[in-house]
């Protein structure tokens, strides 16, 4: 009797691995897509703060234009600082967020595999006792 409930246990155990299977995969998704919008942001921070150190350089009485469409708009130099500040400041918020988010979908991956690996160790004790009846 045992041996007729083990084969469906094992296909039920399969299911189960599949399904966490692909959840992993996802969250392994997930984490890569992460990386690739991080890579983004760093490049946009040092962008701008390139353009910062570029202001800092400049005398007040300097013009500074902002590009707006296709048109070159005389913008004040005090502005463009502090819109350039705040755009950085943006950014290293987006990237702090980013972290907190990838930081909890690596645990998420660590746990998804730790039970993955459980799962497939009682398969195959289940396996092995089937093989010795």
């Amino acid at each position: 009797m045992a041996s007729s409930s083990t084969p469906a246990a094992v296909r039920e155990m399969q299911k189960d691995l599949e399904a966490q299977a692909n959840a992993l995969s996802k969250i392994q998704k997930d984490i890569a897509k992460n990386h690739q919008v991080r890579k983004q942001y760093t490049i946009q921070v040092g962008e701008n703060e390139l353009v910062l150190k570029e202001l800092e350089l400049l005398s007040d009485e300097a013009n500074v234009y902002k590009l707006i469409g296709p048109v070159l708009v005389k913008q004040d130099l005090a502005e463009a600082k502090a819109n350039v500040k705040k755009r950085i400041e943006y950014i290293s918020a987006e990237l702090k967020r980013m972290d907190r988010a990838l930081k909890d979908l690596e645990e998420k991956q660590n746990s998804k595999k730790e039970s993955i690996f459980k799962l497939q160790q009682r398969m195959q004790a289940v396996q092995a006792g089937q093989a010795k009846a």
